[in-house]
């Protein structure tokens, strides 16, 4: 997907390109023309270097610890987005003034002038909007039915929290925020399910910090994601998090007593989609018989794998709920659908159940547009 998005960045730029030159020429001639043609092209390389640095993995595996570096990535996915939205606006519009020149008067002129204006800046507005709605958390309690749940574990609250990128769009006094809130959601367990942080250099250690203030009966548990994989801090977050009293369960689980039931938790580590053939290779040897067996894995995709092996619930996150989501004729369009069928909220398979949050934090452009943040408390239910 990143290739695809890369090709038709240096398409739109290219058009661009060409637009520039043009003017250049009209206006310049010798060495200021020179002059103009090297401002172009090191224009060109610095949107296409920011682009890069748009890309987690790459940052990471550069790393990188200016936050500096986050910020061109986000500027040039925004220019990307603007200018290809204006440069279709004027395609459209060209096309109307063709087609009915004959038939415009002056003021049906300033009207498509005006409406083209409006239209070529509505992407600006819309990401400041959007910019806004990144910190505007939501706290989601969602029920899920359970077959022959046992009475003790009828109600059970569980506090998923995920997709944190703690980073240079996201503070501490905002994580904090969040943690204030989940603190005051009565949680009898708390996950986290992956991306603590962005790339390396990102303020880690913070986030463990924050998050060790979760209050929950059975304790604080979760699994690595992506983005601790790119960052290669693996090791180190499960290490830190130890001290501070919070458990990532790396191929392991944890067997948790409720009453007179047990509640047997495990989780994964990332698994990358080009690993779909690998999907929870050895995972069916952490299912416990008798218990509820609830699965931690970043990526969503895992799902009708683990219902296969017999968990009963994959609490996941990764997609972000699209983060950029738009109704269409009641249709939800959204990037995450590039990627999986596993967007966000409760699906079903057979005897099992997954849910997919949206996650707190952003990557890539930081701004939520109809994919609010999501603080999330999952109830099981005797279904």
């Amino acid at each position: 997907m990143s290739n695809l998005v890369f090709l038709c960045l240096v398409l739109v730029q290219w058009r661009v390109t060409a637009i520039l030159f043009e003017r250049a020429r009209r206006r310049f001639s010798g060495r200021r023309l020179i002059a103009a043609s090297g401002a172009i092209f090191a224009f060109d390389v610095l949107v296409l270097f920011g682009y890069l640095l748009s890309l987690s993995d790459f940052v990471s595996h550069l790393r990188l610890r200016s936050s500096a570096s986050p910020v061109a990535g986000a500027a040039s996915l925004i220019y990307f987005v603007t200018v290809t939205w204006a440069l279709a606006v004027s395609f459209v519009v060209r096309q109307i003034r063709k087609r009915f020149a004959h038939r415009m008067d002056p003021g049906r002129r300033r009207i498509l002038n005006t409406a083209s204006n409006l239209l070529m800046v509505s992407p600006i507005a819309v990401l400041a909007g959007g910019f806004v709605a990144r910190t505007d958390f939501h706290v989601r309690e969602v029920d899920v039915p359970i077959e022959e749940l046992p009475a003790s574990l009828n109600g059970l609250r569980i506090l998923q929290l995920s997709d944190i990128h703690l980073s240079a769009f996201l503070s501490e006094r905002e994580l904090a925020r969040v943690i204030d809130a989940s603190n005051g959601l009565h949680a009898n367990l708390a996950v986290v399910t992956g991306d603590m942080i962005s790339v390396y250099g990102d303020p880690l250690d913070a986030c463990i910090r924050q998050l060790a203030r979760l209050k929950a009966d059975a304790g604080i548990f979760g699994c690595m994601g992506n983005h601790e994989h790119y960052a290669g801090v693996e090791d180190y977050a499960q290490a830190a998090a130890a001290r501070a009293g919070i458990r990532f369960l790396r191929g392991e689980a944890k067997a948790l007593r409720f009453g007179d039931a047990t509640l047997n938790l495990a989780g994964v580590d990332y698994q990358s989609k080009a690993m779909q053939a690998y999907y929870l290779r050895g995972a069916e040897g952490m299912l416990m018989p008798g218990a509820v067996n609830v699965l931690l894995s970043h990526n969503p995709d895992v799902f009708p794998v683990a219902a296969r092996q017999g968990y009963n619930l994959l609490l996941a996150g990764h997609t972000h709920g699209g983060q950029v989501t738009v109704e269409i004729l009641e249709q939800s369009i959204n990037p995450a659908r590039f990627f999986t069928p596993y967007v966000h909220g409760l699906y079903r398979s057979a005897h099992a159940a997954a849910y997919v949050t949206r996650g707190i934090g952003t990557i890539g452009i930081p701004a939520r547009i109809g994919a609010l943040p999501e603080i999330t408390v999952v109830r099981l239910r005797k279904a």
